[in-house]
């Protein structure tokens, strides 16, 4: 295997001298790579400078353009979630800036298993010929095999390319990523877009979300820093997995606002697709409980009382999807309520075309679909939980109400169908305040500082702190309870 010349040095060295530790990292583990677990003095300490003087990186400082091996199980064509959308963004943003981005994901039916796509080069695996159905009963065992054939296209990507860091993304690429990130000596940042225990309001209910809660747990630990989207984020990440507060970088999501602006036609069309005679509301998400869009069907009897003709489309899919159509028949609403299904290119104009958009979450690390609707124009009544309390500020870019409270939602509601005026003013101010955030090109800029500060923590290497630090894994236990409930007590 060819990896990069200064690697095979490495490997010939005494200890891991290229890439060694952050005084930070404390608890968190070794910073960047465990490397070759020999003595490490004052020559080794000083091959490790001459070492960081070749790779040509002297700290955060530095404006080289940096050599990021990303690490995603979701990637353009593949697209589950959103955190597809987040990873090409992320990385077209970064090739963008200049930097030499590596994307390596997982292969698509009719997809090329590498190409450079808007100035990232896209590594594509396709799963190994034994059959593991991607399916929740078999989520553990597909991730495991999706991992070992990860790393072999990893380890590919790095015969013909040299890297500066690793940029891993959730829990699903985490095996990947700690093999990578020892194998290549490399430094490793990670995205921890949610948690499993957040996704059960603080609860791990089965042994396959107590095992994805340890993954998680030790991907935060063998990371040299984490980011995540948002404070209440870094404080639930720094909690549930035991992670020092200053080892978490708050870098929020992006969005292309440009591309949420859809045409006056194609807005006019979607509300004689969707309005009645009275207001639109609309949803837009994954149809799972958390997402809280029970909430809205609750409160739709009220409103409608309120606004005779009210109407509302959910736009997303999901295993909620059929206990929700069963509740708007037993409500009678099912003639008010469109399911859509998840769409494409209409979605713009049909959040355009509503008079409020409802995020009802219960549990939201960031809340995305905030920025979409207020980069389309569409006036925001969102939950205040989460990530969303941090986008919108109720009665300036929108209004906000207790999550799992219908009577509550339904006011919110209330007060922007009541006066329109002052919802299109809001409006207004919450897709500038999009534009001046959450541009792509700053968390760009963001993400760089990160892995900045990664490798110049790596370049104030304490050999004898590391190698105490080597020794030992972090021991993971995994608490009985609810675990939110517990660190907040």
């Amino acid at each position: 295997m060819r990896i990069a010349s200064w690697v095979t040095r490495n490997r010939h060295t005494e200890g891991n001298l290229d890439h060694p530790t952050t005084p930070d990292c404390g608890a968190v583990g070794v910073c960047p790579g465990n490397g070759d677990r020999g003595e490490l003095g004052a020559a080794a300490v000083q091959e490790s400078r001459d070492l960081n003087i070749i790779r040509g990186e002297t700290g955060r400082d530095s404006t080289r353009p940096l050599r990021v091996l990303m690490l995603s199980w979701e990637y353009p064509p593949v697209m589950v979630g959103g955190l597809g959308r987040h990873v090409y963004a992320l990385s077209t943003a970064l090739a963008a800036a200049g930097h030499e981005v590596t994307v390596v994901t997982r292969h698509a039916p009719n997809a090329p298993l590498e190409e450079y796509l808007h100035g990232v080069r896209v590594v594509r695996t396709p799963e190994d010929p034994p059959l593991f159905p991607l399916s929740t009963p078999n989520l553990l065992a597909w991730t495991m095999a999706f991992n070992h054939a990860l790393t072999r296209a990893g380890l590919r990507a790095a015969e013909t390319g040299q890297y500066d860091v690793i940029h891993a993304h959730d829990w699903l690429v985490t095996h990947t990523a700690v093999t990578l990130k020892e194998h290549l000596d490399l430094p490793m940042v990670a995205t921890i877009h949610a948690t499993e225990a957040g996704r059960h309001q603080g609860w791990l209910p089965g042994e396959m979300n107590k095992c994805i809660h340890s993954v998680e747990y030790w991907l935060g630990h063998e990371a040299c820093r984490v980011i995540a989207c948002s404070e209440y984020m870094r404080w639930e990440v720094t909690r549930l997995l035991d992670l020092p507060t200053a080892h978490v970088d708050v870098v929020p999501n992006g969005v292309d606002a440009g591309q949420w602006q859809a045409p006056p036609r194609a807005v006019a069309a979607a509300r004689a697709r969707f309005a009645g005679e009275g207001p639109l509301l609309a949803y837009v998400g994954r149809l799972v409980y958390e997402k809280g869009v029970q909430d809205v069907v609750a409160a739709l009897p009220e409103l409608r009382y309120r606004y005779p003709g009210l109407r509302m489309v959910v736009a997303g899919d999901g295993p909620y999807r059929a206990e929700l159509q069963e509740e708007t028949r037993s409500r009678s609403l099912h003639r008010a309520v469109s399911f859509t299904g998840f769409l494409g290119e209409e979605l713009p104009a049909v959040m355009a075309a509503t008079d409020t958009l409802v995020v009802p979450s219960i549990y939201e690390p960031f809340g995305m679909v905030a920025l979409e609707g207020a980069s389309a124009g569409a006036p925001l009544a969102v939950a205040s939980t989460g990530g969303l309390a941090e986008i919108v500020e109720p009665g300036v870019t929108g209004v906000t109400f207790p999550s799992k409270n219908p009577d509550a939602l339904a006011g919110a509601v209330d007060t922007l169908l009541s006066d329109e005026v002052g919802a299109r003013s809001m409006a207004k101010r919450a897709r500038r305040m999009v534009r001046d955030r959450f541009g792509w090109d700053n968390v760009a800029a963001l993400t760089t500082d990160v892995y900045r500060t990664a490798l110049r923590d790596v370049s104030t290497f304490d050999p004898r702190q590391a190698e105490a630090m080597l020794a030992s894994k972090p021991i993971i236990v995994v608490p009985e309870g609810n675990l939110l409930e517990s660190v907040m007590s």
